[in-house]
């Protein structure tokens, strides 16, 4: 079976394995990190519709793609229609050459507003958002969604039928409702039902983290791409190794430590620069986390690292780290 490069409106994707947007996670060092290790698209976190924010540090943060390659795909979350369309025209102004919109999160401090997942409940409202979206801007406008507002309301293909009939390029759903959370696993049934229901590229997103559950998802429910999130935190060769999979048949092997080492150095001095040294290091400490969570007596590390506040000894433990380990 072929797994042909995914096309959004004018751009065709270098492969089908795209990077979903995590909010505190998809920042720039860490979706330049996944471009480089084989994501074919990387979705920025997302912003606030709230023009009172944007100049805040972390939207400014959010906003900054400088030194990116690839396609920026950003992504915008709100539930007022016009101040929709001015973010999509906003971010456009700053170079974003996809705007994503967000009905896909579950967080309850974007679900009180109404944004996000709560979305589902009012698909006029929906319709809405998105008609004032595409008309804003010039680029293609794509949707993330959850498969409905909960499991006795699984409105995913009505969802998917709106957005079709008013310009969305391309629909990312997760496998579960908003009342799910991250609870439970994610059920692939509704993208299939979506996929079926539509002509436009549809996404699937839910509890892949291995190459063969990418091809297990891509094959059942036939969508056009797969969409990692979680999957890729601490593990972002994750986007090579499905590559490599979808395309030979074959496992690719797991890197080994030194190439672990230099990846996770790699991201953590990228992680500083980026955010400086006062909040570098408090941000490295969650990566740090999820890239030697496999590792024995990993919780004692990590308290003692989660004590180092300096962005030098954090570097320098991680590298003691990693010669211990080839001891």
């Amino acid at each position: 079976m072929s797994y042909p490069a995914l096309q959004i409106g004018p751009y065709k994707l270098s492969n089908n394995i795209l990077l979903a947007p995590m909010a505190g996670i998809t920042d720039r060092p860490f979706r330049q990190l996944c471009s480089r290790l084989g994501a074919g698209l990387v979705v920025s976190e997302m912003l606030s519709s709230n023009p009172k924010v944007w100049n805040s540090a972390k939207s400014r943060q959010r906003m900054n793609h400088d030194g990116e390659s690839g396609i920026r795909s950003v992504q915008i979350a709100g539930a007022d229609p016009e101040l929709m369309a001015d973010a999509a025209k906003h971010n456009v102004k700053n170079g974003a050459q996809i705007v994503d919109i967000n009905m896909g999160c579950p967080a309850k401090k974007v679900n009180k507003k109404l944004a996000g997942s709560a979305l589902l409940q009012y698909p006029a409202l929906v319709e809405e958002i998105i008609q004032s979206v595409v008309a804003a801007v010039d680029v293609p406008v794509t949707l993330k969604i959850r498969t409905g507002w909960d499991t006795e309301n699984r409105n995913g293909v009505e969802i998917a039928q709106i957005a079709q009939r008013n310009g969305i390029q391309s629909l990312a759903v997760h496998g579960r409702t908003k009342a799910c959370m991250y609870r439970g696993e994610a059920e692939y049934c509704t993208i299939k039902a979506i996929k079926q229901s539509v002509d436009i590229p549809v996404v699937a997103n839910g509890d892949i983290n291995t190459a063969e559950k990418a091809k297990q998802v891509l094959e059942y429910t036939g969508a056009d791409a797969v969409m990692i999130g979680r999957g890729a935190q601490g593990r972002p060769w994750i986007f090579r190794e499905i590559n490599h999979y979808l395309q030979t048949g074959e496992f690719l092997p797991a890197p080994d430590k030194d190439e672990v080492r230099d990846i996770l150095l790699e991201h953590i001095q990228n992680v500083h620069q980026f955010y400086g040294t006062h909040l570098g290091p408090r941000i490295a400490r969650k990566h740090v986390g999820w890239y030697l969570a496999d590792q024995e007596d990993n919780r004692q590390y990590q308290r003692f690292f989660n004590g180092l506040e300096e962005a030098e000894a954090q570097i320098e433990a991680l590298q003691q780290f990693f010669e211990k380990l080839a001891n």
